[in-house]
């Protein structure tokens, strides 16, 4: 009812005798006890109600984000196991990694570069490579004046530079900044004892083919040649080797040998073999990053007292727990007329908890690839890289695959739909709610006026109805 239907009625309903309760009136126009209108908190209200869509819709966001964030984790972990599967599957992985022994390191070691054959190999070092140096005759000190003059350095190509002394380059310190700084792949070095000091020049790379020439042409300083530059001297099982460097490669293939020290006679043997430690932290990796997705998976599917996870009608994410699962049954069957150590998962100490978690035995592993690599690698990658690797690697791009994968299409939807509800919200604001608050705002403002003005036209109205009544009387 309005307040003035309701002001009708009660000055209706009232006799004259009884008069008018101002109260009444004011109750009927406001619907409080006492004159006026909280003009905010009645238009607050009324927006409050108005914007329950926007409510429905905030909670769809809510919902979406959770979903989102929950999502996004799982395809992190996803991305790690599948990321563990390229790593094992690689023909420079840690499988192909290899490791080199040497049994005596004082003379020789040596790295091997991923896939190289393994085996035992016998190298005697029996000299190194060393650099060509000259010196120049001694003078009192690298400061001392030097006389006018020149000389020549000539490269292994016969290219010939001048150095001028005398001008410029007055002494020996001037001299090696000058060689120095014109690239010529020697280094010059003034070098000091009791007996005063001397121009050292060296070249930059072992071996006689690197080795160079210093020749005074006109007065000044004299050279003489105190280190010739020598090739390594080595055998490989029994094998003459020259080198111009003392980092060997070629000799081996995929190895590089680092000699150290030359002892002719002695035979140093080294080990080519697969790096089982890398190999080890490898698989042990794949076990974490499995248990991770496996145990972010059972959390949507598990009841904690407030329901199951977000993700638990996510037919995608079923999926996954799934194929994860089903992984395990991977078998590795060996060509026809060959047998294998390693053909499931629990050869390599893997086994599997009730909640779909795995756990690894590190004493089997490690005995499975100190004793049966092969089989391991096998099991793994196949005899093409077609093993347990590339079978679940390929599984999991179906769901993480950054174009189409089922995860990526999933957060792309789930992105749009949000950004819609936020367009929604901003429209419905922008349409609906300032101006129907606006609209509120005025409406109130003027009915507050109005009921202000309330109590002096009730007074007013009194003071008639007052009189009126005294002359009926009268």
């Amino acid at each position: 009812m309005s307040s003035t239907s309701a002001l009708n009625s009660l000055l209706a309903s009232t006799s004259p005798a009884s008069g008018i309760d101002l109260s009444q009136i004011l109750q009927a126009a406001t619907g409080a006890s006492s004159a006026g209108i909280d003009v905010t908190s009645a238009v607050n209200a009324a927006v409050t109600a108005a914007q329950a869509p926007e409510t429905a819709w905030e909670d769809q966001e809510a919902t979406l984000q959770s979903q989102g964030t929950a999502l996004t984790q799982i395809q992190a972990d996803a991305t790690n196991l599948d990321n563990d599967m390229q790593s094992l599957n690689s023909i420079t992985g840690p499988l192909s990694a290899m490791t080199v022994s040497s049994s005596n390191s004082s003379l020789v070691n040596a790295s091997a570069a991923s896939g190289s054959t393994p085996g035992n190999n016998t190298i005697v070092v029996n000299s190194l490579a060393t650099t060509g140096s000259w010196a120049s005759a001694t003078v009192a000190s690298a400061t001392t004046d030097l006389a006018a003059g020149s000389f020549t350095i000539t490269d292994p190509a016969g290219n010939a530079t001048t150095i001028s002394t005398g001008t410029g380059t007055s002494t020996l310190s001037d001299v090696a900044n000058t060689i120095n700084a014109d690239g010529l792949g020697v280094t010059a070095s003034v070098i000091t004892d009791a007996t005063g000091a001397r121009l050292a020049i060296v070249s930059s790379a072992s071996g006689v083919a690197n080795d160079f020439t210093v020749a005074p042409v006109a007065g000044g300083l004299t050279f003489a040649h105190v280190v010739p530059a020598v090739n390594a001297s080595l055998t490989v099982d029994g094998i003459n080797i020259v080198s111009a460097s003392n980092t060997v490669t070629g000799a081996l293939p995929g190895v590089t040998l680092n000699l150290l020290n030359a002892s002719p006679g002695t035979n140093v043997s080294l080990t080519v073999a697969p790096d089982t430690t890398q190999a080890a932290t490898a698989i042990t990796q794949f076990v974490t990053d499995y248990n991770k997705a496996v145990s972010d998976l059972n959390t949507q599917f598990t009841d904690a007292g407030t329901g199951e996870g977000v993700l638990a009608t996510d037919s995608d994410v079923r999926s996954l727990q799934t194929t994860l699962e089903g992984a395990l049954d991977y078998v590795s069957t060996p060509a026809s007329g060959t047998t294998t150590t390693v053909s499931n998962l629990s050869d390599l100490g893997i086994s599997v908890n009730n909640d779909g978690t795995l756990t690894l035995d590190s004493g089997t592993l490690t005995n499975a690839l100190q004793n049966n690599f092969g089989d391991v690698q096998s099991f793994l990658q196949g005899t093409s890289m077609n093993g347990f690797a590339n079978s679940l690697d390929q599984a999991l791009t179906s769901f993480i695959s950054p174009g189409d994968g089922a995860f990526t299409v999933d957060l792309s939807s789930m992105s749009t739909q949000y950004s819609g509800l936020q367009t929604d919200i901003s429209n419905f604001e922008t349409n609906y709610i300032t101006p129907l608050k606006a609209q509120l705002q005025s409406e109130y403002s003027s009915a507050e006026i109005l009921l202000q003005q309330l109590p002096t036209e009730m007074q007013q109205i009194n003071t008639e109805l007052g009189n009126n009544t005294n002359s009926s009387s009268s």
